[in-house]
């Protein structure tokens, strides 16, 4: 269906809509939830990761009940096997003829959003079957390829302490994410209202304000929005000096052990993008990029032992990064 004006303001007129619904929830966390709505437009999944009790799960629920899409929610454990996300094949019988025949029984990644919860408590074995869904959005089973449902999103939960018996997710892995976001504790008004509004009898009803037909009209607009070539440099780069390598920035060479890929500047330019989308214009400024660098290269650039033990962060290295790198003018 191509795209017509008044179908672009009736689409971005939903976002704060879907937004609303979510806080009729959630209290507060603006910010969190703008990056998960900017990441389902941008077409990628979402690390959230906090301590537990910050709503984490409900947040997620939440947005599949505002989001008119088939939601699973799996559980991720020790003892969880590939088999139990993607799905096996199981024998049935044609009771016409009597012949029998192996059947797919498609597993819960066959849905629209998926909640995985804990992804760090399962073996890389379970969490590298996520990886070709993820990038591919496609799953292999006894060499046959399954096309996912689209609009495909993970949205992956894990606990930053608690680290006795956890699998750290490995580098390719962190990669497919396209943010990392990670959740605070709210501030003591919020406190006061997540504690008024979640001990009484009440239930808030949540409703569907966006379908899937929608998602993907967003997804091929967001691809539509401007951005000049000095942004373009600019991006560049951010993400170039994140490489202590060949890098000019003297904090990135004391405390990064590895910078970020071309992926992150992909990922940094569309999220960019979807934000710009997001608050209402169709070409991309300065603000959206430095607003979406730290959750872009938050899991992308890896410190060194020095950086661990000055308790230096990723957060901190963009930060520098922000101020250290100059806007390129244009024609340069």
């Amino acid at each position: 269906m191509e795209i017509t004006e008044s179908n672009i303001t009736e689409l971005l007129a939903k976002l704060p809509r879907l937004k609303q619904e979510i806080q009729k929830v959630i209290v507060g966390q603006d910010h969190i939830l703008e990056e998960i709505i900017i990441a389902l437009m941008a077409g990628g999944h979402c690390l959230l990761e906090g301590v537990p009790g910050l709503a984490k799960t409900l947040m997620v629920r939440t947005l599949s009940q505002a989001l008119h899409l088939s939601f699973r929610r799996v559980q991720f454990t020790p003892d969880l096997m590939p088999t139990d996300i993607i799905g096996t094949e199981i024998l049935e019988e044609d009771h016409a003829t009597g012949k029998r025949f192996f059947k797919f029984n498609k597993g819960p990644l066959f849905a629209n959003i998926i909640l995985a919860d804990e992804i760090n408590r399962t073996p890389p074995k379970t969490q590298s079957a996520l990886l070709e869904a993820m990038q591919e959005f496609e799953v292999t089973y006894a060499g046959q390829t399954y096309p996912l449902d689209r609009p495909f999103f993970i949205l992956a939960t894990q606990n930053p302490i608690e680290q006795a018996g956890t699998y750290p997710l490995p580098e390719a892995q962190l990669d497919r994410f396209l943010l990392y976001i990670k959740i605070g504790y709210p501030t003591a008004a919020e406190e006061f209202g997540i504690l008024s509004s979640t001990t009484g009898a009440k239930k808030v009803p949540v409703n569907a304000v966006i379908n899937g037909e929608d998602i993907r009209q967003l997804q091929k607009l967001v691809r539509e929005v401007s951005i000049n070539d000095d942004l373009v440099h600019y991006v560049s780069g951010i993400i170039r000096a994140t490489r202590p390598d060949t890098t000019a920035v003297p904090y990135v060479k004391e405390w990064v052990r590895w910078g970020a890929g071309p992926r992150a500047g992909q990922a940094l330019i569309l999220t960019a993008k979807a934000r710009a989308l997001f608050k209402g214009r169709y070409a991309v400024i300065m603000e959206d990029i430095q607003a979406m660098a730290p959750p872009v290269l938050r899991h992308r650039t890896l410190m060194n032992f020095k950086a661990e033990a000055e308790r230096v962060t990723s957060d901190m290295v963009t930060a520098e990064l922000l101020k250290a790198i100059d806007r390129p003018k244009p024609g340069k």
